[in-house]
Formats: C-alpha cells, sequence, structure tokens
C-alpha cells in the first residue's frame, strides 16, 4: 500500500469496492487453507487405510470417504477460489485503474493552470513520463499493495496460528530465517527507492530527448547532424539502461535472497519434521499438512519483500507526481478580482517595470503608453526590445505589478484571468497548430462550429484560396504543430482561427512574417475593415506591417524611445529612421 497527500483520499472514495475485494480476498484465503488439511488425510488414508477426523471419529478410507469429505469440498474450494479471485481482481485492480485515471485527470487539470514560467523549467519529456510511468507505478502499488497487504495479513496469520497449533517449535524455528528476510527486505527497499528515483529520471531525460528530435528533425537533417544526434541519444540511452541494470540488480538479488531463505526454512521443517514421525509426534499427513501451512505462509512472505519492493517505487513516483501538483499556480486571482462583461479595448501601461522570474535584467523598464478603444497600433523594435512581453503582459501570462497595466481604466489585477482573456485574442509567435482537421483549427477560439463562419473567417486571413485547393479542403488533416502546411500558411490559419474569437482586443505577434508582401496587404486591409472599432495590437519586425496603423510604439532594450504616427516617428525618431531605411535598402536588394 501506498501513502500521501494527494492518494490518502481515494481509499476513502473507493472503499465500497476495496471492502468487497478484501472480502473476496479472504474468502479465498480461508479456503485456500481447508487444502493442506484435506492432502493430510489423503496421505493418512492412503497409509493407514482409515481417517480420524479433527472430533475424534475413526473413517474407513473408502470411496464414501472420498467423495464426502475429499472430492465434495474440493468441488466447493475450487469454486470459492475461482469466483472470489475474479471477484478481488476486478475491486482491487479496478480500484487502483480508476485511481490512476482520477490522479491523471487531476495532474491534467493543475497543469492548464500553471504559468508559461513554469513550462519554461520542465521539458515536456519529464512532464509526459509523469503521465504514464509514474502513474502506472503509483496505480500498481495503491491496487496491487492492498492485494498483498492483506493476503499478507491474513492468509500469513491463519497459517501461522494453524502451524502454531500443529507444533510451536518446529513454528519457531522456521520463522528465525523468514525474520531475517524480513530485515534484509527493509534495509534494501530504501536503497531501491533511491535508485528508482534515478532511474525514473533517466527515462525522462530520454523520453525529452527523443520527443525534442523528433520534433526538430527538419533542423537535424538541415544541418546534417544525423550522426550527433544519434551519439546523444546513444549516451542518454545507455544512462537509462545503466540505471534500470542497477535497479534490478538490486532486485534481482532480493529475490535470489528470498528464495534462499525460503529453502532453508523447507530443510528446517523436513529435517525436524521428519523427526517428530519418527517419534510417532507427527504422522506422514500431519507433516504433509504442516508444509502445506507453510507453503501458504510462503507467498504472504514473499509478498511483504515484493511490497517493500512495490514501496520503494510507488513512493518515488507518487513523491515526483506530488511536486507537480504542489507547483504553484503563479497566475492566479486577487481576492478583490471581479468578472468583465464587456471589454471596449483602452489600455494603459503607466510606469510599468517588469522582470521575467529567474531573469538577471529587466525585460521592461518605466514604460507608459495608451491605446484607445478601436485603435490599430504597432509595436516594433529590435530581436529582444521587449515587444511580446507587451503582450504576455496584457494578456496576464505573468503577474503584472499593481497599478501599472490598465484596460478599460480597470487594473488588469482586479479583473479575473479568465473574464479578461475571454475577451482578446491572440496570434503567437510559433502559431500552434493542432494535428486536427482545418476547420477545428480555426473553430477552437470559439464554441461556435458554423463552416461558414470559419470560411468567412479564412478569407479574412486570406488563406481560403489555398485550403479550397486541397483534396479535403477544410477537412484536411494537418500534421503535428502543422508541420504539412508551410510557414505562411501556419500563419494565416492562426490569424483565422484569432479572427473567428471576434474578440474586443486582437494581438498579432509577428503574424504575417512569413508571407509576401501582397499577401501582408490583403490580410492588413481585411483587418482594418473587419476589426472596425476594436482593438488590433500588431508586434512587427517589418515597417510594412505598422506604417499604416494609428499609431506605432516603439521599443528599444525595454524601453519606449517613441511614439507616434509612421510620419511622426520619420520625422524625429532616428532610430526608426535607420530601421526604415535598412529595411528599404534590403528591399531594394532583394529585387
Amino acid at each position: 500500500m501506498i501513502f500521501g497527500k494527494y492518494i490518502n483520499k481515494f481509499y476513502l472514495k473507493y472503499a465500497l469496492m476495496i471492502l468487497i475485494g478484501i472480502a473476496a480476498l479472504v474468502a479465498v484465503d480461508y479456503a485456500q487453507l481447508i487444502i493442506p488439511e484435506i492432502y493430510g488425510m489423503v496421505v493418512n488414508g492412503i497409509n493407514d487405510g482409515s481417517v480420524t477426523l479433527q472430533d475424534g471419529t475413526l473413517l474407513t478410507f473408502d470411496l464414501d470417504f472420498l467423495w464426502q469429505y475429499i472430492c465434495k469440498p474440493m468441488f466447493i474450494i475450487v469454486a470459492v477460489i475461482v469466483s472470489g479471485r475474479f471477484l478481488w481482481r476486478i475491486c482491487l485492480f479496478g480500484s487502483g485503474i480508476k485511481v490512476e485515471r482520477d490522479l491523471r485527470r487531476q495532474m491534467f487539470d493543475h497543469c492548464k493552470d500553471l504559468s508559461c514560467e513554469f513550462y519554461s523549467r520542465n521539458k515536456i519529456g519529464n512532464m509526459m513520463s509523469l503521465f504514464t510511468n509514474d502513474l502506472e507505478t503509483v496505480q500498481d502499488c495503491f491496487g496491487s499493495g492492498i492485494m498483498m497487504t492483506c493476503d499478507a495479513l491474513f492468509m500469513g496469520g491463519m497459517s501461522l496460528y494453524k502451524m502454531f497449533k500443529m507444533d510451536s517449535t518446529m513454528t519457531l524455528l522456521s520463522l528465525i530465517p523468514m525474520a531475517l528476510m524480513l530485515v534484509v527486505s527493509v534495509l534494501v527497499g530504501k536503497y531501491m527507492t533511491l535508485k528508482w528515483q534515478v532511474r525514473q529520471q533517466a527515462f525522462s531525460d530520454l523520453s525529452d530527448f527523443a520527443q525534442e528530435s523528433f520534433s526538430g528533425i527538419a533542423v537535424i537533417k538541415a544541418f546534417v547532424k544525423e550522426f550527433k544526434e544519434l551519439l546523444a541519444f546513444r549516451w542518454l540511452n545507455k544512462k537509462n539502461e545503466n540505471a534500470n541494470v542497477t535497479y534490478t540488480r538490486i532486485s534481482t538479488l532480493l529475490n535470489i535472497a528470498v528464495t534462499l531463505f525460503v529453502e532453508s526454512v523447507i530443510c528446517v521443517i523436513l529435517g525436524y519434521g521428519s523427526f517428530l514421525v519418527y517419534q510417532t509426534t507427527f504422522n506422514a499427513g500431519q507433516l504433509m499438512e504442516f508444509i502445506g501451512y507453510f507453503n501458504s505462509v510462503v507467498w504472504p512472505i514473499m509478498a511483504i519483500t515484493e511490497l517493500i519492493e512495490m514501496v520503494s517505487r510507488g513512493k518515488a513516483s507518487l513523491k515526483r507526481v506530488s511536486d507537480l501538483l504542489d507547483a504553484k499556480q503563479d497566475v492566479t486571482d486577487a481576492p478583490e478580482a471581479t468578472d468583465v462583461t464587456e471589454v471596449k479595448g483602452d489600455i494603459r501601461f503607466d510606469n510599468l517595470t517588469f522582470r521575467y522570474p529567474g531573469a538577471d535584467y529587466d525585460s521592461l523598464e518605466n514604460v507608459s503608453f495608451t491605446v484607445k478603444a478601436g485603435e490599430n497600433v504597432g509595436i516594433v523594435g529590435k530581436t529582444g526590445s521587449g515587444k511580446t512581453t507587451v503582450a504576455d503582459l496584457i494578456l496576464r501570462c505573468y503577474n503584472v505589478p499593481k497599478g501599472t497595466v490598465f484596460v478599460d481604466g480597470k487594473d488588469v489585477n482586479d479583473i479575473t484571468v479568465k473574464s479578461l482573456r475571454d475577451f482578446c485574442a491572440y496570434v503567437p509567435q510559433d502559431n500552434f497548430l493542432f494535428s486536427d482537421t482545418i476547420e477545428n483549427n480555426i473553430s477552437f477560439a470559439t464554441d461556435r462550429g458554423d463552416i461558414e463562419d470559419v470560411k468567412y473567417a479564412a478569407q479574412l486571413s486570406d488563406i481560403d484560396d489555398n485550403i479550397s485547393k486541397f483534396t479535403a479542403a477544410y477537412q484536411t488533416v494537418l500534421g503535428e504543430r502543422g508541420v504539412t502546411v508551410s510557414g505562411g500558411q501556419k500563419q494565416r490559419i492562426s490569424i483565422a482561427r484569432a479572427l473567428m474569437k471576434d474578440a474586443s482586443i486582437l494581438i498579432l505577434d509577428d503574424s504575417v512574417s512569413a508571407v509576401d508582401t501582397d499577401t501582408e496587404r490583403v490580410i492588413l486591409s481585411n483587418l482594418k475593415q473587419a476589426r472596425a472599432g476594436k482593438t488590433t495590437i500588431f508586434i512587427a519586425h517589418r515597417i510594412s506591417t505598422v506604417q499604416g496603423l494609428d499609431k506605432i510604439i516603439y521599443l528599444d532594450n525595454g524601453k519606449i524611445l517613441d511614439v507616434g504616427s509612421h510620419e511622426e516617428l520619420l520625422s524625429r525618431c532616428k532610430e526608426y529612421q535607420n530601421m526604415v531605411a535598412l529595411q528599404t535598402l534590403e528591399d531594394e536588394e532583394g529585387l
């Protein structure tokens, strides 16, 4: 059995299933302990021609006796064992599977609320191993752990009781090696817990590397680095192998030790038991019965050693799962935060200074600007100047200093995160697409599934013609992360997805960088018409993207150098002039 903060509640939740399973298990154990008595009667009947029952009655060992006291009880015992084993497996193992399901659901629900900072620190491969390998280990410890614990208590206890009744001295002699075996198992179990943690981490590292390599296979091939990746994978694979071999070696040594102790007890029973038979203290049937009881004790004892090993693995895996569930939800609603039912689109940054958690420098410093509802605003600047950070803070992807960011005049900290994001649409830089149909990717942002709305959004983002040329059109299933479409098509599908939401605030983060200038011009024109009266923020590197907008914010090293229209910045901002001149020169050279 395994206990912990996040698993204890399931013993109560599935108490009925567990109790039914334990009852069936005890019935099976009781039935199994009748079998040694029957074996003893058979042996005595064969040797003596008669059998003395427990009440002292002497009966002839004939066909009537065989049917009444041997065959008939065995049929009943077999029926109880078969039905009982089926029932306790369904109940105990079934409860373990339900626990795995509930924990996985709880983990996923918790993960959806974790901030971007958490995912920047934790790799996907490690996360996936938690949801698969570690949860399977916890599930095994829950279901099988209950079974082994109860089996050890009931079958072991009842067997020892019957053995003591037959001969206390021989029972004590047989328990000495078993006690030593338990001590060894406990000591080894602590060491195995540490080695299981190492094994799980090695598996996580291997999974993460494999996932990253498959995701970036195009880059690996383009730079002809297959051999380098192969060597790196080989090293991680060897590390994983060594961790598994080390753990398996310890586990095998423990099993060998258990076998050694068990066989040594068999030698004791055969030696001392034969002496008792010689002294006529025991008869052959009683010795067979005692050996049968000991065989019934062996499984519970071995179950304890296996349980120790299992709990060692389970504790290590449960700790990793608990670490995930204990991960702090950094971006949360303030106690006084309330829902908003309407957002016009006014945005104001008031002397904001922001540093990413764990960073060495400020990403934004003393940033102040205002975006009026319905304005089309561009944010430009060099790479790393803090443009994307502005979008992250509007969307509350990170905690915002109080009194620095306002939407419709209200501090974003006083607005619940969900209701704020309900009125925002976002097209990120990486343009993530799901491995699903194009229609479902575009309609992802809204509950509306009307194909006409999907097509209209695609037309606004100038992707409808491309989609129509696909064999399955809008029912075309995209590859993982949209790998089956070009970069420009991914960007335009992402824009269409954001437009489907028809949000009060739309943020496009470098979202037309992969399309040609003609397509860019069409998209910008469509957006201007379709989003009239709604706030749209363009984060861009290309001047052509922002030059026709109402306002342009120029960022440099986290600071605002100037705010104004294209003409105003061109007339007074030297850095903006240099950017325009440089891009104009690049365009001319490109021609």
